[in-house]
């Protein structure tokens, strides 16, 4: 469980954490179980009760070794795309270990078991210990570990921990079966595994090519979280695994993603918004905009305490309002409105958290809104072809909930893009006195229109999303690749 759980951490900043990696993991894991028990079987049969020490060397010799091989992997099975790659490079990096560890099993049920009437028990206390076992380690690491050592600092200690397990098991099969050389195989990839420790811990540092500088870097539960300067551009990232979630210049700090500025224009046509609630706070600029420009009090919620501390250290972040750090659908529960305006902004690249696009979510916004009040929708997606139907559906989503929609594009011309949903109980006056001639062109040249009867409405029991926007996803890490090269993703 421990190592299933990691590779998450190891293929998310590449893959991201979507549904296939999880899919690609849990198959690998079990698939490699499958193997692992029938082949243990086998061997416990034909080792005359001895070899497990082995076994549990050489799987803790490939433990080590993942970390090591996590970039190599990752970037050879890049041409198969999210599905084939996000499956490939979690065979080839977790079934060597997870193979192994699931031979102990039946050598242990071989080992307990002295006579054929005690088969029963025997069994039934080696899976009661080895489910007990799973149990304690993915609570352990969840609740303890991810939160402050690395997941290359935990697969190197585990494997070390495995080496100690396998020295200990062999002192007691040459002990107990007569092995006179059960200790020194088992020494000796211990020895292997030690020196390779500091390559494979040094293996995860190498800098990234090209004009970039990463001022911070962090993993959180929730990804890799990083600020990333490119002087020769006066720019500064945010990136969370293989998504940018906020950029703004380095000399003063403002803003540099345009449907911000989009967003950042509903008060001018709405001047009697006060209150704001920002979903997927990002770096804060949008918050502070909302605070500058026209002195909103803004709430922000934020799900990754990394990504809020990084806002907070470098993008100078400052709340006026109250700033939550937790999973929305829970913070959302627990707020009072009303809000004048609620910004929706938890989709950018990789995969979107879909259970926060659905009827259930947007209803519950609603209760939220002001009677006058707007929500503002970010969505990353196609605008035609191929991967629009994601697109459409987030507006049949948004029209089963909303009586009033309208629709920009970030970049006019370019069809991967970010869009912008306006959606509101009462009509939406685009045409509004408090917007400037040029304010008004600007917004006008961006409307965008989409067809939504191909829609497929998305619910907490149906939810395609992931599926719908594979295309996009893809793109999405092509263009961070282009952008930063492979060495910002696989680290």
């Amino acid at each position: 469980m421990v190592i299933e759980l990691l590779g998450t951490r190891l293929i998310a900043p590449f893959y991201d954490a979507s549904l296939y990696v999880w899919s690609s993991l849990i198959s690998v894991t079990m698939i490699s179980l499958a193997i692992g028990y029938f082949a243990g079987g086998l061997w416990a049969d034909r080792a005359n009760r001895s070899g497990l020490s082995l076994i549990i060397a050489l799987a803790a010799l490939f433990t080590l070794l993942i970390p090591w091989a996590t970039r190599p992997v990752l970037l050879a099975s890049d041409p198969l795309g999210l599905h084939g790659g996000a499956f490939v490079s979690a065979l080839v990096l977790f079934f060597p270990s997870l193979t192994l560890l699931g031979m102990v099993g039946p050598f242990a049920i071989k080992l307990a078991t002295s006579k054929l009437d005690g088969v029963g028990s025997s069994s039934g206390t080696v899976y009661a210990v080895s489910t007990l076992g799973s149990v304690i380690g993915t609570l352990l690491l969840g609740f303890f570990l991810f939160p402050w050592v690395g997941s290359r600092q935990i697969l190197v200690s585990l494997g070390l921990i495995l080496f100690v397990l396998a020295i200990a098991v062999a002192v007691y099969e040459q002990k107990n079966f007569n092995k006179t050389i059960a200790v020194l195989p088992c020494t000796l990839l211990a020895i292997v595994g030690l020196c390779l420790v500091p390559k494979i811990v040094g293996a995860g540092n190498v800098p990234p090519e090209g004009p970039f500088t990463i001022l911070s870097e962090k993993e959180s539960l929730y990804g890799y979280v990083r600020v990333i300067e490119q002087n020769s551009r006066n720019l500064r990232f945010l990136t969370a695994d293989a998504s940018m979630i906020g950029a703004a210049n380095i000399s003063d700090g403002l803003n540099r993603l345009t449907y911000q500025d989009i967003v950042g224009l509903i008060p001018a046509i709405k001047p009697s918004i006060k209150k704001a609630l920002l979903i997927g706070q990002g770096a804060g600029n949008m918050a502070m905009t909302l605070r500058d420009k026209y002195g909103i009090v803004t709430d922000t919620l934020e799900i990754d305490p990394a990504v809020a501390q990084a806002a907070s250290d470098y993008f100078g972040f400052k709340p006026n309002g109250r700033a939550i750090v937790g999973d929305a659908r829970y913070e959302i529960r627990h707020l009072n409105g009303p809000y004048d305006l609620i910004i929706h902004d938890c989709f950018t690249g990789g995969s979107e958290p879909s259970h926060l696009l659905t009827v259930e979510t947007l209803q519950q916004l609603q209760h939220l809104l002001a009677p006058q009040g707007v929500v503002a929708l970010n969505f990353v997606a196609y605008g035609t072809g191929e991967g629009h139907i994601a697109l459409a559906s987030v507006s049949k989503t948004i029209k089963e909930v909303f009586p009033e929609q309208s629709l920009f594009i970030s970049e006019p011309g370019e069809d991967f893009n970010d869009y912008i949903f306006l959606a509101a109980n009462q009509p939406i006056d685009l045409s509004s006195p408090s917007l400037n001639p040029v304010q008004r062109n600007w917004l006008t040249s961006r409307a965008f229109n989409i067809d939504s009867t191909d829609g497929v409405l998305l619910t907490d029991n149906l939810n395609p999303l992931e599926h719908l926007q594979i295309r996009k996803s893809e793109n999405y890490r092509h263009v961070l690749v282009e952008w930063f090269g492979n060495d910002l993703l696989v680290r």
